[in-house]
C-alpha cells in the first residue's frame, strides 16, 4: 500500500483507541479466568491484538468480537491441548506474554514468528524458562518450539531489559502449583508496564506480593473474573495526535486518555511541554497546539516507541535535540534509530545516528518526498505527522504497516483536515 499526505497542519478532535498493551494483559488474564470476561473497548483491529487473540483460541479460549468490545469464554484447564500452534505475527508482546503462560500450563506449543520477530531478543527470559522444566528449540529460524511444565522456583530477570519478560512471568507463575520468587534486578525501566501486569493481574484476583525488593507470587490461585473490565485508551497511539498538534499550524483535542495511566507513553505531555508546545487537559480532554519549539534532551529509556514521532517534532524547530539510552530502538519492528533518521533525512531534517541515540538540529521546514515505512508503524505514522512542516507532499510506501497497532490511522488523518491518497 502507498499513502500520499499532503501538506498542511492537523486540527480537530478525536477519540484514543483501546490501549493494545492494556487490551493484551486483560485478554490473558480472563482467557485464565473460570467465568467469562467482558472486554469494554473502543475501535481496535490492531494485528499484534489478533495475534494474542489466535494463540489463546489455540488453548481453547473463546473470544467473539462484540460491538462493546470482546466477550471471553477462558480456557477449559481440564481439557488442555497436548500440543499446539501459536501464530505470533510480528507481536513481541503476544510471544513475551503467551510463552510463559503456554509454558506453565505444561502444554508442547509451536510459536510462528513473522518479520522482524525471529530476530527479537529472547534472553534472559529464555535462560529462566530453561533453568526451570523447559526445553527450548528452533526447528526452523521462524518457529520456537517449548516442551515441558514450568516449575515453581525463585526467578531472577533484570530490569533493564524489556518489561516483557517480567509481565510474562507475573501472569504464568500464579497457574503453578506452589509459590513463586520473582526477583528484578536493579535498575527498572519501562516500570510502568509492569505496574499495568500487576493492575490487570489485581482486576482478577491475582496479587504479587512485594517482599524486599522480590514478588511473592502464590501458587496454585484461580483467576477471578471481574466480570466487565473497561479497557483504557491507547496512550502510545495518542502520542501521534497529540505529536500532530505541536507541528505547525496544529491544534488536536484528544479525547479517552487516562491522565493517572501506568501507561509510560503518557509521559508525551511532558515532553511536549518541555519541547513548547501548548499541552492542556480539561474534563478528560487534551489539547496540543503549536507554540515555539525549544531543543531538549529526550530520554527513551522508559518512552522508546515514542521516539520517531518525538523526533519529528524536534527535527522543526530551533537548537539541537538529543534523544539518549535508545539502543532499544534498533531491535524493534525496523532498526528505528536507523529508520527514524532515514526517513527525516529524506524529508529535509538533519539528524544524525549516534551509539545509542540521535542528535537532531533543527531545521525551519521540510521539504516533503518518497519514504519507505520498512515494515514498521511507527515510522509510517511518523512520516505522516511530519507531512505538517513540508512544502511537497509524502508519499509513504509499505503503509500497511499501521495495521500492526492503529489499521484505521489513515482515514484519521482525514478527520483533521488532511488531504490523503491510498492506493492499494
Amino acid at each position: 500500500m502507498t499513502v500520499t499526505v499532503w501538506p498542511g497542519r492537523f486540527a480537530g478532535n478525536l477519540t484514543a483507541i483501546a490501549s493494545k498493551s492494556h487490551l493484551h494483559r486483560l485478554l490473558i488474564c480472563a482467557a485464565l479466568s473460570e467465568s467469562e470476561t467482558t472486554l469494554i473497548c473502543g475501535e481496535t483491529e490492531a494485528l499484534d491484538i489478533k495475534a494474542t487473540i489466535a494463540c489463546l483460541s489455540a488453548l481453547g479460549a473463546r473470544i467473539e468480537r462484540k460491538q462493546e468490545g470482546f466477550a471471553v469464554m477462558p480456557i477449559d484447564r481440564s481439557r488442555l491441548p497436548k500440543t499446539c500452534v501459536l501464530p505470533c505475527m510480528e507481536s513481541g508482546s503476544t510471544l513475551r506474554f503467551m510463552l510463559p503462560v503456554v509454558c506453565a500450563l505444561g502444554v508442547s506449543g509451536a510459536f510462528l514468528m513473522e518479520g522482524r520477530l525471529s530476530e527479537r531478543p529472547l534472553a534472559p527470559l529464555d535462560a529462566e524458562l530453561s533453568r526451570n522444566g523447559i526445553e527450548l528449540f528452533k526447528p526452523k529460524p521462524d518457529i520456537l518450539c517449548c516442551k515441558g511444565k514450568l516449575r515453581p522456583a525463585h526467578y531472577t530477570l533484570p530490569g533493564n531489559v524489556s518489561s516483557q519478560y517480567i509481565s510474562g512471568l507475573l501472569m504464568a507463575l500464579p497457574l503453578l502449583d506452589f509459590d513463586s520468587v520473582l526477583h528484578i534486578e536493579e535498575p527498572i525501566e519501562s516500570e510502568g508496564y509492569i505496574d499495568m501486569t500487576l493492575e490487570a493481574n489485581a482486576a482478577f484476583k491475582q496479587q504479587a506480593e512485594p517482599d524486599d525488593g522480590d514478588f511473592i507470587i502464590r501458587g496454585g490461585r484461580i483467576f477471578e473474573s471481574p466480570g466487565t473490565i473497561v479497557v483504557e485508551g491507547d496512550w502510545s497511539n495518542g502520542a501521534f495526535w497529540l505529536c500532530a498538534g505541536a507541528m505547525p499550524g496544529g491544534a488536536v483535542r484528544l479525547n479517552g486518555l487516562n491522565k493517572k495511566s501506568s501507561q509510560g507513553d503518557r509521559e508525551i505531555c511532558d515532553i511536549l511541554g518541555a519541547i513548547g508546545a501548548n499541552i492542556s487537559c480539561e474534563n478528560g480532554v487534551f489539547s496540543a497546539s503549536e507554540a515555539e519549539r525549544r531543543a531538549v534532551e529526550i530520554d527513551a529509556r522508559a518512552i522508546p516507541d515514542l521516539i520517531p514521532v518525538l523526533s519529528a517534532v524536534a527535527a522543526v524547530g530551533d537548537g539541537t535535540t538529543f534523544v539518549r539510552n535508545a539502543g532499544r530502538l534498533r531491535l524493534k519492528e525496523s532498526d528505528r534509530l536507523l529508520t527514524t533518521a532515514q526517513l527525516l533525512n529524506t524529508l529535509g531534517a538533519k539528524v544524525v545516528q549516534e551509539q545509542d541515540g540521535l542528535r537532531i538540529d533543527g531545521v525551519k521546514r521540510l521539504t516533503g518526498g518518497v519514504v519507505d515505512a520498512c515494515g514498521d508503524h511507527r515510522i509510517a505514522m511518523t512520516a505522516a505527522v511530519a507531512s505538517a512542516a513540508c512544502s511537497t507532499p509524502v508519499v509513504i510506501t509499505g503503509a500497511q504497516a499501521v495495521n500492526k497497532s492503529y489499521p484505521q490511522f489513515w482515514e484519521k488523518l482525514k478527520v483533521l483536515g488532511k488531504k490523503v491518497e491510498i492506493e492499494c
